[in-house]
């Protein structure tokens, strides 16, 4: 194990759950968790199997958002955004990938298992994490409005909870917001429909 620095965590530094300094795994992907960290060895590899999920979303329509979860170093789960195509409110990349892995597993509780998603949570989808018992969740890019994972909110930080994911921010965070800022830079010069950008400010977040 080596000691890591400065990052780009909710508070700028590594640090576990209890605050004390963390440490890194040396391995790659695939290999056990070990310690807490904020950015792991293995996290950009799977960060960039979400953004694929992401590319999908924006070739189809969808606000560009993708997630996996992994468990054991396998992915069990893929998922993007499906509100516009399905019209459903709760159909976030987040909330469908969590299914496709209860499902999958057989199981509600997701112990041992790490959410990857593109941008942060929002509240739904936070809460989905909690309620889910996943161990940890990473994501690339912020989310000013909605973000409910530090940023507005902190759902998974509250205090009072029984379970509370690691949370771990900014892993590839340039290409995912580039992936979303492309796609409402294209979405406005097209003729108006239902989908607008819900932040109206160049497009960076928000499902």
């Amino acid at each position: 194990m080596k000691p890591v620095g400065e990052c780009s965590a909710r508070n700028g530094m590594c640090t576990s759950m209890d605050g004390s300094p963390a440490v890194m795994n040396d391995g790659g992907p695939g290999e056990g968790s070990g310690a807490a960290c904020c950015h792991r060895a293995g996290d950009e590899f799977y960060m960039r199997e979400a953004l694929k999920c992401a590319k999908r979303a924006f070739a189809k329509g969808e606000a560009p958002v993708g997630a996996v979860i992994v468990k054991g170093g396998a992915i069990i789960a893929r998922a993007h955004n499906e509100r516009e195509a399905k019209q459903d409110a709760t159909l976030h990349a987040e909330m469908t990938a969590i299914r496709k892995a209860c499902k999958k597993l057989g199981l509600w509780r997701l112990t041992g298992c790490v959410m990857y998603v593109t941008l942060e949570p929002c509240a739904m989808c936070a809460g989905a994490a909690v309620l889910a018992r996943l161990d940890r969740v990473v994501y690339g890019a912020s989310d000013p409005k909605a973000g409910a994972c530090g940023t507005v909110l902190d759902v998974i930080g509250a205090p009072g909870l029984n379970h509370r994911p690691e949370v771990s921010q900014g892993v590839m965070r340039g290409d995912c917001a580039s992936l979303l800022t492309s796609f409402f830079t294209k979405l406005r010069k097209k003729p108006p429909s239902p989908m607008i950008d819900p932040l109206g400010n160049g497009g960076q977040q928000s499902e």
